[in-house]
């Protein structure tokens, strides 16, 4: 038997007593436990047997070794091979033979990604269905938070699993160090997009709700995630219907001046060019927020979403 002791410890116990000698292991027959063991470092004292490292737990899950060289890379495809360096498999993991290298993503130095033999297809699997970002973007007051839990009702009622990031929500906690600057909109959109493609790996339908103004920042957010990953929803209202709406009286604000950088007042708004979706007025009446769930739903079941 086997345990765990200290500082990475590992203790054998022979179940006889009679197999305890001091000795080291080569590659030979234990008298009383009737085993083989290989030169792996161990040492048999009295009732114990002792090594100072852990062997891998399981030989798929290995550290892959990804260059970034201070860029953003793909680092989720499966398998790792290289011309110019040995894939850590051949290793096991043991210590003097496995190749440690690391690499620099932003301000991050000394990092190795960590694949696991569970992936994003097994999870994908397992929900029946696939794993994918819908990004609502609009004026404030476009109807987007409205949307997005009308669609996410509509995928539970399917028994599909989805979580919404909500552009207020996220700045009660996650995004709370960050204002309404230029700036700070860029890393919060940044961040958004980041946890959004944790849950698309995760294999599940994020709904990201916010104004999200500015369509670089869109975009990167596309890139970041394996095509067709990313679907954009725009929720083409025009300013005066929002204006109009002012739920949170925030309009009002704006036009008196105690609301600075407020998006459509005094900071742009850059509609999208390419929206998989765009959810508009109908004849000058706006649909029901279930109506425009539905015109998802439509599009996830035609794009096979809402299957593995």
């Amino acid at each position: 038997m086997m345990t765990v002791v200290g500082n990475n410890a590992l203790i054998c116990r022979p179940q006889l007593a009679s197999c305890c000698a001091s000795m080291k292991l080569g590659i030979l027959k234990l008298q009383a436990c009737n085993c083989k063991a290989k030169s792996l470092g161990f040492n048999i004292t009295g009732t114990e047997v002792k090594t100072t490292f852990l062997a891998p737990v399981r030989k798929t899950e290995t550290s892959r070794i990804v260059h970034i060289n201070g860029k953003s890379a793909s680092s989720h495809q499966p398998g790792y091979n290289s011309n110019d360096e040995i894939s850590a498999n051949d290793f096991s993991g043991f210590p003097g033979k496995s190749i440690s290298l690391t690499s620099t993503n932003g301000n991050s130095t000394n990092i190795v990604w960590h694949k696991c033999s569970v992936e994003k297809s097994d999870r994908q699997e397992l929900l029946q269905q696939r794993g994918c970002v819908i990004w609502i973007t609009g004026l404030s007051g476009s109807g987007k938070s409205t949307v997005a839990c009308a669609l996410g009702r509509c995928l539970h009622a399917r028994g599909k699993l989805s979580y919404i990031l909500d552009g207020d929500n996220v700045r009660h906690g996650l995004n709370r160090d960050l204002s309404f600057a230029a700036e700070d909109r860029t890393e919060n959109i940044r961040r958004i997009g980041e946890v959004a493609k944790l849950f698309v790996d995760a294999g599940v339908i994020c709904i990201a709700s916010l104004i999200s103004p500015y369509r670089e920042e869109r975009d990167a957010c596309r890139a970041s995630l394996p095509e067709g990953d990313f679907i954009e929803v725009f929720m083409d209202v025009p300013l005066h219907v929002c204006e109009t709406r002012d739920s949170k009286g925030l309009y009002k604000l704006a036009r008196a001046g105690k609301i600075k950088g407020f998006t459509g007042i005094d900071d742009p708004y850059e509609p999208p060019l390419k929206a998989e979706i765009v959810l508009r007025q109908n004849q000058g009446l706006c649909d029901s927020p279930n109506d425009f769930a539905d015109v998802v739903i439509s599009y996830l079941d035609r794009n096979g979403y809402l299957k593995a």
